[in-house]
């Protein structure tokens, strides 16, 4: 049975908004590159508009290789409405959120020469005004939708201007992020259904069980099956346990930098091999929503 996959690699700092570091950016894109060149597959890499900026050349690259560009805000902000509560991490005000998005978007298209068509919000925390401002700017494709969290929408959308988690009348299609829903979540936010980082904390036969869970969900339910899942280049190079800079010190917790370097490098490359005999045709999101947009006429 075939379906779509989309890969989105989001383009921030290692761990995160907690460190300044780009070691993954600098390493872990070129060996991102080099196993989608092999498995011959392409990706939509989100660029935070400050990563471009530092990295140029490696924006080109990306899109040299056939993969798409899109954008992940400025600096990595919280563009949307906070879903629970993080450290130091707080949303921008409503009203900043229409000139940090036209921003970004300049920032990115300046380096690439057109303007990006695809957005991911940072930790899949959107918000109407957010989806409102990417459709007056032109996007055509929104990755945000968390579907762990909200477990309302399991396929692609086109958003209600009143409710960005609606169906509505937009021309932007919402992709929603893949989460196994079939799991009983023990996380008051459901956030042990979401598929990060399991591909590489507890291995890709484990995470194609998942997969394997919402086919049959959606079969059943007899809607259309696209996956969209998120990764970050700095989860294919080893990550320290403590980082420390400045006048500070942050010591993830353990999952978050379990298996980083070869290991998940070696996951995502049998993830793909996984996904590709059962039946994924791999997709750039921009792609996806010209696709939907036609077949849906």
């Amino acid at each position: 049975m075939e379906f779509s996959v989309l890969f989105g690699i989001d383009t921030e700092t290692d761990i995160g908004s907690f460190t300044p570091f780009y070691n993954g950016v600098e390493k872990g894109i070129p060996l991102l590159l080099k196993l989608f060149d092999q498995k011959k597959i392409l990706a939509t890499f989100f660029w935070v508009a400050e990563t471009a900026q530092i990295y140029p050349v490696l924006v080109k690259e990306v899109e040299k290789r056939g993969h798409e560009i899109g954008c992940h805000t400025i600096h990595h902000e919280t563009i949307g409405d906070q879903l629970f509560d993080i450290p130091l991490v707080k949303p921008v005000l409503p009203e900043e959120v229409p000139f940090r998005l036209k921003k970004a978007t300049e920032m990115i298209g300046a380096i690439i020469g057109h303007q990006p068509l695809s957005f991911r919000a940072p930790r899949l925390w959107g918000s109407t005004i957010m989806i409102n401002t990417l459709e007056e700017l032109g996007y055509l494709a929104d990755a945000s939708y968390p579907m762990y969290y909200f477990k309302k929408q399991l396929t692609p959308y086109h958003p209600s201007r009143e409710n960005w988690t609606e169906p509505g009348s937009l021309h932007l299609l919402e992709i929603p992020n893949f989460a196994d829903l079939t799991l009983e979540s023990y996380d008051p936010y459901g956030r042990d259904r979401d598929q990060w980082p399991l591909f590489r904390t507890e291995g890709s036969t484990v995470f194609m069980k998942h997969i394997q869970n919402m086919i049959d969900f959606l079969t059943i339910k007899q809607l259309p099956m696209i996956f969209c899942f998120y990764f970050h280049p700095w989860e294919f190079i080893e990550m320290p346990k403590r980082l420390t800079y400045g006048e500070a010190a942050i010591e993830p917790v353990p999952f978050i930098t379990k298996n980083c370097g070869q290991k998940a490098l070696h996951e995502l490359s049998v993830l793909i091999d996984a996904l590709h005999e059962s039946g994924a045709w791999f997709t750039t999101a921009e792609r996806l929503a010209r696709n939907w947009m036609m077949e849906k006429g």
